[in-house]
């Protein structure tokens, strides 16, 4: 026979379940093959995290990395160099909370003293939030961002195997909550088993109800007598039976007789339960759920109330069991959160605040309002933390190092680590300083391969892991002292760098895990030239909603008019809708806020002639100090445009004062200026927000203490290295 030919789609869809069957575990190959990784999904999780667990405990250090679903949920929340570390972290909260991990590279390290190497177990989790428990919370949501997912695509990201395969996870928070939602029911009367009390008197409203309610009636009186007779007769019932339309199947249930439902519908079972209820008292109906054969319905035959009772009571607790078997098997990929945090590792990330952000949002509970609540919560769950790019950037010789090189995590391990990054490539050491490490994957070792896939998360956490031990290295810390390598925590040469993290990579934004204190002495990296002078952000205002035509340049000339030359430090666009502005002295806050609202307030024909006149324009123009920006990112909601975040968040006024005794001196002025004609009340608003002030200003300019030259900028975003 001539064989038939196969579809192209067909013979393609045939060849991506045999690689997907495959990719389960890709064991470790002879030299020259693919990296070998292993990758978990739900089908081999429970070896697989009794695999990881003996790792954990014999490591050293274990190195993590994260895949997402995005990083900013709208522009002006990217990272700027007007963000107060405050600021900083409570975006990172928002990025945490609202993007997904849909990949968890988990790869420990261990230092083999017999081959003077350390062994690496990469393991790349398949994570998604699929909702285990049916009935308990919302689904979960989550965003997406569609850079992040078209960079995800590119490096050929396994969405199928993600949402199809994915482990889901309950954190600490959800779990406490499902174990408390479990003990109210169990505490409530037995109406969850015996649906008895759910049924009402009601009639049967037509002929089909009232004859199926007396061919139950019957039915039930036959299988009652017939049991009571069968015992009367042999003093035990005889096998099972099945009816002829297999409705009713006689079986056993915790020893007791009871007949099995099958076939009907729940109009037809509620009908049931009304004569059972009403027409036996010794038989009982019984909706029980079955870890195997699901929802069953049964109708159960007792000899007494108190043999009822415990029954009820024996079924009860099963469920009570099953349901927190239920639970705990619902917390998935949490198991290998809760492995880290028990065995108090190292953790080693690479520029890893957000990694652990969501962590903690996904596995621990909702994140802190605070950074110094959240470093607090951090530190108790995972006590030891280790930042690469900490390392990479804070010591002088390795600094060096970095200046003429990219900043990615690929860059840096091609650097650091060009003979473990070159695979079968490199057949010897390019230096003997260099830190030899092999790989295991199924108690298969190999210590040559080719290069792995860029950003998948075991092979990220692989290289992190690789960089960390090259580093430490380099920074003296000798790991053939097998002591010294099982305390990496707490080695003196690493001591001063283990829980500081980056907020904020590309503006040297560092946080200390131990004490939530910004890290004085923080240096930017290499890439970034601080484009202002330092930043006073009790000195900042800013102002949104006014008209669309207008650039940072004008805000600058429009306020300068009014305040003198050298009043404004610098003007920032936060995005189209808003801007920062610094002013050369505090004071000057709370005066522009003042002549902001008198203006507003006056609508006089000196205001239209007034030099802020252009800025308040349309009547839409609000104004704040930096703590109300503050509040307006910590804000739960995330509109596209600041200036719609800001009306989200209920922003009723148009100018808020930072102080009450702004708005005494506004209410006193505005009294005054009842008794003068318009253009008096301009002037002598003027004056007594700035008197002198022109002189004055030229004065400062002329002593260099600030640059009038300064020009419009825009908002830089920090980048995903």
């Amino acid at each position: 026979m001539k064989p038939r030919k196969l579809h192209s789609s067909i013979l393609s869809r045939a060849l991506s379940r045999a690689l997907s069957s495959s990719t389960a575990t890709t064991t470790s190959p002879q030299c020259g093959s693919a990296f070998p990784l292993k990758t978990v999904t739900v089908a081999n999780f429970e070896p697989s995290l009794t695999e990881l667990r003996h790792h954990v405990r014999s490591s050293d250090f274990v190195a993590i990395d994260l895949e997402m679903t995005g990083v900013t949920s709208s522009p002006w929340r990217d990272s700027f160099e007007f963000d107060r570390s405050d600021v900083r972290y409570l975006k990172v909260r928002d990025s945490a909370s609202r993007f997904a991990v849909v990949q968890f590279g988990v790869c420990p390290f261990r230092w083999d003293h017999s081959i003077q190497s350390f062994v690496a177990y990469p393991y790349n989790f398949f994570v998604f939030p699929r909702q285990e428990l049916a009935g308990f919370g919302p689904c979960n949501e989550f965003l997406c961002q569609t850079t992040s997912m078209d960079f995800l695509a590119r490096y050929q990201f396994d969405f199928n195997a993600c949402i199809h395969e994915g482990i889901s996870y309950l954190s600490r928070e959800q779990e406490r909550e499902a174990i408390r939602s479990l003990n109210s029911t169990h505490d409530s009367e037995w109406s969850d088993i015996s649906k008895l009390n759910d049924v009402r008197d009601t009639p049967s409203v037509n002929m089909a109800d009232i004859l199926f309610t007396a061919r139950m009636k019957d039915k039930f009186s036959e299988w009652r007598d017939g049991l009571l007779q069968e015992q009367n007769q042999s003093g035990q019932i005889q096998g099972t039976r099945k009816d002829s339309k297999q409705q009713f199947q006689e079986m056993f249930f915790k020893t007791h007789p009871a007949l099995k439902l099958d076939g009907f519908t729940s109009r037809q079972l509620k009908l049931i339960q009304l004569v059972v209820k009403k027409h036996f008292k010794d038989l009982s109906y019984f909706n029980v759920n079955n870890e195997v054969s699901g929802s069953q319905q049964i109708v159960v035959y007792t000899d007494s109330e108190d043999e009822l009772n415990l029954l009820l009571k024996e079924v009860k607790e099963e469920n009570h069991r099953a349901k927190e078997a239920k639970i705990q098997s619902a917390v998935g990929f949490r198991h290998v959160i809760d492995l880290l945090s028990s065995e108090q590792k190292l953790i080693v990330g690479h520029n890893c605040f957000l990694d652990i952000a969501h962590v903690y949002s996904k596995f621990i509970g909702p994140l802190p309002g605070t950074p110094e609540e959240f470093v607090a919560s951090v530190n108790k769950c995972f006590p030891h933390i280790a930042d690469t790019k900490i390392l990479m950037n804070t010591n002088f010789m390795l600094q060096e190092r970095m200046k003429k090189s990219k900043k990615s995590l690929a860059a840096a391990f091609t650097m650091f680590c060009p003979q473990i990054a070159g695979g079968s490539k490199s057949t010897e050491l390019v230096s003997p300083s260099h830190v030899k490490v092999n790989v295991e994957v199924d108690d298969s070792r190999s210590s040559s391969w080719n290069p792995g896939g860029k950003h998948e998360a075991g092979y990220d956490a692989f290289m992190t892991g690789c960089i960390f031990a090259q580093l430490c290295n380099d920074l003296g810390v000798d790991f053939k002292l097998h002591e010294s390598s099982k305390q990496l925590a707490f080695n003196e040469k690493l001591r001063k760098y283990i829980n500081h993290l980056y907020l904020s990579w590309m503006h040297g934004d560092i946080i200390d895990l131990n004490t939530g204190d910004k890290v004085a002495n923080s240096t930017p990296s290499y890439n970034l030239k601080r484009r202002y002078p330092k930043i006073m952000f009790e000195n900042i205002v800013i102002i949104w909603g006014f008209p669309s035509n207008i650039k940072a340049g004008e805000v600058r000339e429009c306020i300068s008019k009014a305040f003198g030359l050298t009043a404004i430090v610098s003007v920032y666009h936060l995005d189209a809708t808003a801007v920062f502005v610094q002013f050369s002295k505090t004071e000057l806050v709370s005066d522009f806020l003042l002549l902001k609202e008198s203006l507003e307030r006056s609508n006089g024909p000196i205001s239209v002639l007034h030099p802020l006149a252009k800025l308040l324009e349309g009547g839409n123009t609000c104004a704040a100090n930096y703590d109300t920006y503050k509040e307006i990112c910590g804000s739960p909601l995330s509109e596209t445009l600041f200036a719609d975040q800001a009306n989200k968040v209920s922003m009723k006024w148009k100018t808020k004062l930072i102080e009450n005794k702004i708005s005494l001196s506004s209410e006193e002025h505005e009294s005054s200026c009842l008794h003068d004609n318009a253009n008096d009340v301009a002037l002598n608003l003027v004056e007594k927000i700035k008197p002198n002030k022109i002189d004055q200003l030229r004065n400062d300019q002329s002593r260099g203490q600030a640059s009038p030259s300064e020009i419009e900028e825009s908002c830089v975003a920090e980048a995903n290295l």
